[in-house]
Order: structure tokens, then sequence, then C-alpha cells
């Protein structure tokens, strides 16, 4: 029996998801199926509030594409299964907050995939690039993302030239948000995830649906689909128990005990 190229652990309400795939962490077709299923199971598990995503070992977070794949079949048009490659940047209703622990080299497909966290945590060994043009090939996902995320002239040079980033330059431009220690990458990352797993779920889901569906949007048009909860995580949240808790919480002068309903 194969192992799966793709790890998970429930701690709480957290799911760890580690890309195991030696000796790169490459994703292929039937990987990329796989963590679709991964992140659609998060995704629809009402016990679950936060995910953190590594890669195995500490050289590759993920190089992306693999291509030796590729040259024995796999379709670049091909079938990447639910939420698109690597499962998450094209995944409907992902509602729930995603954490990134980067923990080396980062690139193509896999800077695409990271792209899609929330908040992105990375070694001060990892590096950042986007070589696709190299190849004679378009970074898709991070040529629509990547200007909005940093300075436009900072996205370009990296989309057309494919030069790398060393992690103190990729957080000097908002690329990622924490550089840590090699070794105190995970630990570091868990924090942040216990904190926003102790948090109210409901409020993560509208946020995650208001960023996501206002990005495209004129600023009066998004707040009048807010305060009308025109936003089916905004309607929820308001007729929630969860925020009768908040105020009575409040009130009351105590912690609040979140059960995300």
């Amino acid at each position: 029996m194969i192992d799966s190229p793709i790890k998970t652990k429930r701690d709480g309400h957290i799911l760890e998801v580690t890309l195991d795939r030696p000796k790169a962490n490459a994703i292929d077709m039937a990987t990329s199926r796989i963590m679709g299923e991964v992140f659609a199971d998060f995704r629809d598990d009402p016990d679950l509030r936060v995910a953190l995503v590594t890669g195995a070992g500490d050289k590759f977070f993920c190089p992306g594409w693999d291509l030796k794949a590729a040259a024995e079949g796999d379709a670049v048009d091909g079938d990447y299964g639910k939420g698109g490659f690597g499962g998450l940047q094209e995944l409907p209703r992902m509602n729930k907050p995603v954490i990134m622990a980067i923990n080396g080299i980062c690139c193509g497909g896999g800077l695409e995939l990271a792209l899609s966290g929330d908040i992105l945590f990375a070694a001060e060994h990892a590096t950042f690039a986007l070589p696709e043009i190299r190849s004679g090939t378009v970074a898709d996902a991070a040529s629509v993302k990547l200007p909005k995320r940093i300075p436009y002239h900072i996205a370009m040079e990296m989309l057309l030239t494919g030069r790398w980033l060393e992690a103190e330059e990729a957080a000097r431009w908002g690329l990622i948000n924490h550089v840590v220690p090699a070794d105190q990458l995970m630990s570091e990352a868990r924090k942040m995830a216990s904190l926003i797993a102790s948090g109210p779920p409901l409020v993560y889901a509208a946020l995650k649906e208001i960023v996501r569906e206002a990005e495209d949007m004129k600023f009066q048009d998004a707040m009048n689909r807010i305060t009308k909860s025109q936003f089916a995580t905004v309607e929820t949240l308001y007729t929630s128990e969860d925020q009768l808790e908040g105020a009575r919480a409040f009130a009351e002068k105590r912690d609040p005990v979140w059960k995300g309903k």
C-alpha cells in the first residue's frame, strides 16, 4: 500500500495538513485531487476552525507542478480535482482561516498555493519565486493574485524575470507575515492557529466571505450588502447564539464561549 502524499492531524479545532511527497513535495494530478478532498472536508467539518499547512522536511515547502509527472502524461489542463491545483485556491465557500508554515523552497504552483493562505509564516531559509517564465509558460493564479498582494512593480519583476526572493525581502514587500528560525516555525504557526481557533468561527466565516466577495465590488455596494445581511455568513452570524454570547460575555466581563452556531 502506497502512503498518502498528504498527512493530516487533528488537534482540537485545528487541522494540520502536511504535503509529504519526496523528494521535493511537488504536486501531481493525483496529489492535487487528494488535497482538494482534504480541504473540502476541512471546510465542511463544523468542529474544525483553522487549518495549518506545511511541507515535510526542511528544504522544500512546494516547488509546484510535478514536471516529471507531466512528462509521463499528466496534462497541464487536466482534472486537478476540487479547488483546482493544490486543492485550495479555487475551492468555493472556503470561509475558514488557513495558515501557511513555509519551511523551504516555495515557488511556482507552490507559491500560488501559499498565496491561498490567510496568514503566512516562513522559516529564515525559505525562498520564493515564479520561475514559469523560464520554461515558457504562465504562472496563471499568481498573475491574478500577486499584483494585488504586493507592490505592482515587485510582482511584475517576479513574473517577468523569475527572480528569487529571500524570506526577509518577501516579508518586507508584504508577501509573508512572519519570518522565524526554522526550528521555531511550527511552534510559532501553531500558536497563531491556537489563537484563531479560540475565537468566534462565525465571525471568521463572515470576514472571509466579505473580503473575498468585496474584492471586485465598489465600497458602498459591499457596505450595503453587509448592513443588509446579504452575505449568507453575515446573516448567519447576526441570527446566531454566538452573537448573543458575545454581548453577554462583554456585559458580564467574562470570556465568551463560542459554539459556532
